[in-house]
């Protein structure tokens, strides 16, 4: 038809429907531009919006729906798509709601399920409390819709519920579905265990979300965005630890096509974390390219000049990271508070903690919260600048009296809080010695409950010091001490399980038993003492030694060990001359030796009669023991050996 007529208009239109049917977009809108004086806008606006929808030209889509001069529910369909994945929320929730309403026909389930969508994406990213739209959870998708909005509002045991409700009612609709794949049954139920995992890893529970995820990307799903979406999750599960598995996972956040499925914040989510893993694999040019990047995209985010900051400080260079963070302070207000607790802590990690005290006491926004008070307090008495820490209490107790007056007059008392920084107050004074200081503070608090009696006796405490008089005159306020004893069952107290003392009960008495209560002279038998066992040496002419209950190191005659008794034992002259055998060896010792030299045959017979060993077949006495001595020492000091 076209070979005869090429500007046949229903020709055209359904060369243009057959592209699309084979997912030829490209193509489908190159044959639309080309007849743009045939095929109008009017005529084909859809086919064209469509086909810039599906090729990500979204909002070339938008401009081409909202320039046609008739609104058809194609078109309607069309325009909450396209809003949806321009991330307006708002808009998108109103057109489906317009397309609910005012159609009836068989794709109501699926526009309710698109509705639920945008609420789950309105609570999840824009954090938006979901209104209930009384949907009826019939389907997975429903189910799946809506523990992702209960994701988002944090609810998350919920969300878990409504996630395996969703499993059930998938694996349920499988039983009426047919030419279904086991890759679409896995692909489906990947992206329901993929939010089972996030919500465990959400709940602290790294080792079962790990494991799920680890499942998820063995099956190899087609769908980039999920895989793209747990290889994130699991980096972040990392963090600077098994370095090289998340430089694996880092392939699968740069799939193609990766951009067009996940959203704005998802894709921010997924370069901030890249930008960490660069700083904590060293490589620190790449971290400040991607960090750089992300704050050009988004200046006023923080997370960018954070990491920097933090780069920085890898580098020692904690001076340039707190100038950083300073001007990113002072560029932005709105988030200098954030930035400068950020500074302060990189103040006390260099040891300067005054300097970071000055930087916590200059945002205004955060000086009277109790959390802000106890650190500055706990740091200047770490500095034992107790002056400072008082003040940090006054202007903290100032605050709220002001915001009181100006909200109830004075009229109403004061907040838990104002009292509670009002009593810690008074015992930080009184804990440092500053009790004149103390007494406002403590009859604040005792107008705020006169019956509390310990607030009374620490104020009676501090004016004995200031104002004896006065502390006469409250001391009458306390009570009686018959008022103050303790309703105690003593007789209970003393049987407890926790009692040391445990008082006999008495037993029945008998006749003679009662006669001698009742007598008052009777005197109560007393025990007789054992004798103390005596030494066996013990003479008892001589006198004990007064110093036997001594150590004997410790008495007055211990003269110490004599050391080198063997000493002699030892041969210490020539090889082979011995002490031990030398008298016996010595002939001129000899009662029957001549003084002259022996005879030929004497030695012999000596030798022969007498259990002496010569001179050379000799040992020396200590020989064997100092062998083994050294062979010990030798095996406790050796290390490696050869």
């Amino acid at each position: 038809v076209l070979q005869i007529s090429k500007d046949d208009v229903t020709a055209l239109q359904c060369k243009v429907v057959c592209l699309i049917q084979n997912g030829n977009f490209k193509e489908a809108l190159g044959v639309i531009n080309t007849h743009t004086k045939v095929l109008s806008s009017d005529v084909i606006a859809f086919e064209k919006a469509y086909c810039e929808y599906r090729l990500n030209r979204i909002e070339n889509a938008l401009k081409t729906i909202q320039s046609a001069s008739q609104q058809t529910d194609k078109l309607k369909e069309l325009y909450g798509q396209v809003l949806y994945r321009l991330e307006r929320y708002d808009d998108c929730l109103a057109a489906y709601r317009d397309l609910i309403r005012n159609s009836q026909d068989e794709y109501e389930e699926e526009r309710k399920t698109n509705l639920s969508a945008v609420v789950a994406a309105q609570s999840t990213w824009e954090k938006v409390m979901p209104e209930d739209l009384g949907l009826r959870e019939a389907t997975y998708e429903l189910c799946y819709n809506s523990a992702c909005a209960l994701i988002g509002q944090g609810k998350l045991n919920e969300a878990m519920k409504k996630l395996r409700k969703a499993e059930a009612f998938f694996l349920f609709a499988l039983i009426f579905l047919q030419d279904v794949t086991e890759e679409d049954i896995e692909a489906e139920l990947a992206i329901i265990h993929g939010q089972m995992a996030y919500i465990m890893q959400l709940q602290g529970r790294t080792e079962d979300a790990l494991q799920l995820y680890n499942q998820i990307i063995k099956l190899k799903p087609t769908d980039v965005g999920l895989l793209a979406v747990i290889a994130n999750n699991i980096i972040t599960i990392n963090k600077d630890q098994n370095v090289f598995d998340s430089k694996k996972k880092v392939k699968l956040t740069n799939a193609e096509g990766v951009e067009h499925k996940l959203s704005k914040k998802q894709l921010q989510a997924i370069e901030f974390n890249k930008a960490l893993l660069a700083m904590y694999t060293n490589q620190a040019d790449q971290c400040r390219k991607l960090s750089a990047s992300l704050q050009s995209q988004s200046p006023e985010h923080l997370l960018p000049v954070l990491i920097q900051a933090a780069q920085l400080c890898r580098e020692k260079q904690h001076a340039k990271a707190v100038g950083l963070l300073q001007d990113f302070a002072d560029q932005h207000p709105a988030s200098a508070a954030e930035i400068k607790l950020t500074m302060a802590q990189l103040k006390i990690a260099q040891g300067s903690v005054t300097k970071a005290c000055m930087i916590l006491r200059s945002i205004e926004e955060l000086q009277h919260k109790p959390g802000m008070v106890s650190a500055l307090v706990t740091m200047y008495s770490h500095e034992e600048d107790i002056d400072s820490a008082i003040e940090v209490f006054t202007q903290a107790i100032q605050w709220y009296q002001q915001f009181q007056a100006s909200r109830t007059r004075g009229a109403k008392p004061k907040s838990p809080v104002h009292l509670s920084l009002i009593r810690e107050a008074a015992n930080f004074k009184l804990k440092h010695g500053r009790k004149k200081e103390a007494i406002s503070d403590l009859e604040e608090l005792w107008k705020q409950n006169p019956k509390d009696v310990h607030t009374l006796a620490q104020l009676i405490s501090a004016y004995s010091l200031v104002d004896p008089e006065k502390a006469k005159v409250l001391s009458k306020h306390l009570p009686s001490s018959d008022t103050m004893s303790l309703k105690v069952d003593v007789d209970a107290l003393e049987n407890s399980h926790g009692a040391t003392y445990v008082r006999k009960k008495a037993g029945k008495l008998t006749g003679d038993n009662q006669q001698k209560e009742q007598g008052q002279g009777d005197v109560k038998k007393k025990k007789k003492k054992k004798k103390g066992k005596l030494p066996k040496n013990y003479d008892p002419k001589v006198t004990p030694d007064p110093e036997r209950w001594l150590p004997m190191r410790e008495r007055s005659y211990y003269r110490g060990r004599k050391k080198g008794k063997k000493k002699d034992q030892v041969g210490k002259g020539t090889q082979g001359s011995t002490t031990a055998g030398s008298s016996e060896l010595d002939a001129s010792r000899t009662a029957s030796s001549p003084p002259t030299s022996p005879r030929p045959g004497s030695a012999a017979a000596v030798s022969a009669t007498s259990n002496v060993i010569p001179p050379r077949h000799q040992k020396p006495a200590g020989a064997p023991a100092t062998k083994k001595k050294q062979q010990q020492k030798k095996k406790k000091g050796a290390k490696g050996g050869w």
